[in-house]
C-alpha cells in the first residue's frame, strides 16, 4: 500500500517523485494544478517517504506495478503521468508495460538512456555504503547536483528543506532505489514507440540531467513538446515553480482543449 496525496477533481494527473525524495516535492504543483481543475495524485514510491519498502528486490517494473495498483484502488482507468528524474524512468516503464493506463506523459528533468558502466559502478558502491550504515552519503552526493549554482544563496530555506527530505529517507529504500536505477532499461532507441501526447521539461542549469537529455527525449518521442526552465537546476519545480507550473498547465489545457 502506497502513501499518497489526492487533491482536486477533474482529469487525473499522477506525479512521480525523484530520488532520493518523496511526494512532498510536488507541493507547489499540487496547489496550482488542483486549483486549475485537475485531480492531482502524488504517491510515495515503495521505500520512500511514508511508503513501506518492497518485500522483494526493487525494479522499475515493481514501482510501476504499484502505481497501477494505486490507480485501480482509486477507480481510475487512465491518467496523465508526470515523472521527475527517477520518476521519469518509472514513467518509461509504465508506457512500455501499461500503455492503456497513460493518457499523456510529462518527462520532467529526466532521461531515456540507461547508466553507462561508470554510472552503474557508482550506484553499486553508493548502495553498499548505505547498507553499511552510511546513508548520509546519498544526500551528500546528490546535494551537489540538485540545484542551480545561485540557488543556495538565493533560496537557502529551499536547499535546507530538500536536504532534510533526503536525510530522512529510509535506508532500505535508498539502497533499493540505487540498484533499481542501476539496472534500468535503456529506452532511447524505443522512444518512437511511445506515440502519445508528451511534454518534455528540461532545466537550463541542471547538473544532474543536462539539457541534452531533454532534447534527445523530445526528438525521439513522436508527439513531444520541449520546454526549458531558465535559471533553474534539477529541482526546477521548486526553484522556479511559477514557470514550471505554467508549462504543465499549458500542456494539460491543450490536452483538454
Amino acid at each position: 500500500m502506497l502513501a499518497y496525496d489526492d487533491c482536486g477533481t477533474g482529469l487525473p494527473v499522477v506525479l512521480i517523485h525523484g530520488f532520493p525524495l518523496n511526494r512532498q516535492m510536488w507541493q507547489p504543483q499540487v496547489t496550482a494544478l488542483s486549483t486549475a481543475g485537475y485531480r492531482v495524485i502524488c504517491p510515495d514510491l515503495p521505500g520512500f517517504g511514508q511508503s513501506p519498502s518492497l518485500a522483494s528486490a526493487a525494479t522499475m517494473s515493481a514501482y510501476a506495478d504499484f502505481l497501477v495498483d494505486l490507480l485501480d484502488q482509486l477507480g481510475i482507468d487512465c491518467a496523465v503521468w508526470g515523472g521527475m528524474s527517477m520518476g521519469g524512468y518509472v514513467l518509461l516503464n509504465l508506457l512500455d508495460r501499461h500503455r492503456s493506463r497513460c493518457r499523456a506523459a510529462m518527462f520532467l528533468v529526466t532521461r531515456a538512456s540507461a547508466d553507462d558502466a561508470a554510472g552503474r559502478d557508482k550506484r553499486t558502491a553508493l548502495a553498499a555504503e548505505v547498507d553499511g550504515g552510511n546513508p548520509q552519503l546519498v544526500g551528500n552526493n546528490f546535494s551537489q547536483v540538485l540545484f542551480a549554482p545561485q540557488t543556495s544563496s538565493e533560496q537557502p530555506e529551499l536547499v535546507e528543506r530538500v536536504q532534510d527530505w533526503m536525510a530522512n529517507s529510509p535506508s532500505p529504500g535508498l539502497s533499493a532505489g540505487l540498484r533499481a536505477m542501476r539496472d534500468r532499461i535503456d529506452y532511447l532507441e524505443r522512444l518512437p514507440e511511445f506515440d502519445l501526447p508528451a511534454l518534455v521539461v528540461g532545466a537550463e542549469q541542471d547538473l544532474a540531467v543536462p539539457m541534452e537529455h531533454a532534447r534527445l527525449l523530445a526528438a525521439g518521442l513522436p508527439q513531444a513538446t520541449l520546454e526549458v526552465i531558465a535559471g533553474a537546476g534539477h529541482m526546477a519545480n521548486l526553484e522556479n515553480p511559477g514557470h514550471f507550473n505554467q508549462v504543465l498547465l499549458d500542456f494539460l489545457n491543450r490536452l483538454e482543449g
